[in-house]
């Protein structure tokens, strides 16, 4: 089925759904698409006897999204009307982030850098641990614009108050300036996801409320402009040998315009060489923009010079690095670690395409519930931190007041996020 507003050729924006378990992100996509008619009634119908099955009744509109998930577990293509939402002005494509895992996968490695994000919380529990580090997240992955839907007004003991509405606006206004949001910049709209009020439709239950639709602040996005004034930033990918044609890689370019016959260099690895043509959907460019998901063939390169995390630059102004035996400063936000970590510690860093273990080498200062320590003995869950980093192979950052898109970095460990951060200060020898 497809949407009234259809259309792949309006202005394409990324946008993510994120927030604590069980306060609706699911059911809110699941609904948001069957009432702007993306989807039909009966698919929720038949999500519904299934949820019923299962001993999950009411998860009809959830299972749009986690039906999804199994489909990516068991790796079948996904109905692709699923994650695609229409507006009047743009073409969605919406990361849903259920856990902690694809999140990170999604948007941090900058393969879908969201340019927006809806974060919901619940009316009856507020703000909750993964509300706060979700909202942290999307600040230090360069989420612009951030809506909320204050989700579940229909619930019992909630009954539709307004007084329960601004008690939660309250404790989300003191969360987003702490993660250094303007509150007033960011809607908070008054919503029951699973009956549909306040998403599409506006709500008869609310009448308090004069503001605008989910889906109203959702079209109202502003555009981001695409940084084209600047030097050109593209991180590879991957690199493929093509029979016939040569070595091409691949990537997104994050900033500046990449040109065919032009030089360009490759760091950490620090080849250069000339851009024979550039492809895009199947097309030969003469050019490349922000945003546009390219291959480019080189001239004289062997597929083994260059690497994924890479990134290609001009030769007058070559994308930063930092070599094994250099250090940059970090500035990061732990989310859940299961110890305490203290200098030495070597998570894996993911840095745009770049995945490297990086070491923990002197812990500068931390800020816990506000209060700020010089040089503490470790770090917990919760921490905010200034940290010196040491890479252990050569890796491709830049500072944040340079570029802030290849500054943000995810650290892993054990399978799971533990921190998000960016690069403040790169220390070159």
């Amino acid at each position: 089925m497809s949407s009234q507003w259809e259309d792949k050729s309006k202005p394409h924006l990324n946008i993510v759904f994120i927030g604590h378990v069980d306060h609706g992100k699911s059911t809110t996509v699941g609904r948001l698409l069957l009432d702007t008619g993306h989807i039909e009634q009966h698919v929720i119908d038949k999500n519904e006897k299934l949820a019923v099955e299962h001993g999950k009744a009411g998860f009809g509109l959830a299972y749009v999204m986690d039906g999804l998930k199994e489909e990516r577990e068991r790796g079948i293509t996904i109905d692709v009307a699923h994650k695609e939402l229409f507006t009047p002005n743009y073409y969605f494509t919406i990361i849903d982030a259920p856990g902690h895992r694809d999140f990170v996968k999604n948007m941090i490695t900058g393969t879908s850098q969201a340019d927006a994000a809806v974060l919901v919380c619940a009316a009856n529990d507020g703000v909750n641990a993964q509300t706060r580090e979700h909202a942290f997240l999307a600040r230090v992955l360069g989420v612009k614009q951030l809506i909320i839907n204050v989700n579940k007004m229909d619930i019992s003991g909630v009954d539709y108050s307004e007084d329960r509405y601004n008690a939660v606006v309250k404790e989300l206004h003191q969360l987003l300036k702490m993660a250094g949001f303007k509150p007033a910049d960011v809607p908070m709209i008054p919503c029951s996801s699973f009956l549909g009020e306040n998403l599409y439709n506006k709500s008869s239950n609310m009448p308090w409320y004069k503001g605008q639709t989910l889906f109203e602040a959702i079209d109202g996005i502003q555009m981001p402009s695409k940084p084209t004034d600047r030097p050109l930033r593209l991180p590879i990918q991957d690199v493929y040998k093509i029979s016939g044609i040569g070595t091409v890689p691949v990537g997104k370019i994050e900033t500046g315009v990449l040109y065919a016959g032009k030089t360009v260099i490759f760091n950490p690895s620090q080849k250069s060489a000339e851009v024979k043509s550039i492809e895009m959907h199947h097309t030969n460019v003469a050019k490349a923009e922000p945003g546009d998901n390219i291959g480019f063939n080189v001239r004289g390169l062997a597929a083994t010079d260059i690497r994924r995390g890479d990134v290609a630059g001009y030769t007058d102004t070559p994308p930063a690095f930092v070599r094994h035996d250099e250090t940059f400063i970090g500035q990061i936000q732990l989310m859940e670690i299961p110890k305490a970590i203290g200098t030495g510690y070597t998570p894996v860093f993911h840095c745009h395409t770049s995945q490297v273990a990086v070491r923990f080498v002197e812990l500068l200062e931390k800020t816990s519930k506000g209060t700020k320590e010089a040089n503490p003995p470790f770090l917990k869950t919760g921490d905010a931190a200034m940290i010196r980093f040491a890479p252990t192979k050569p890796m491709a950052i830049e500072e944040m007041s340079d570029f802030p898109e290849l500054s943000r970095f995810a650290i892993r460990d054990m399978g799971k996020t533990v921190a998000a951060g960016v690069c403040i200060k790169i220390e070159k020898k």
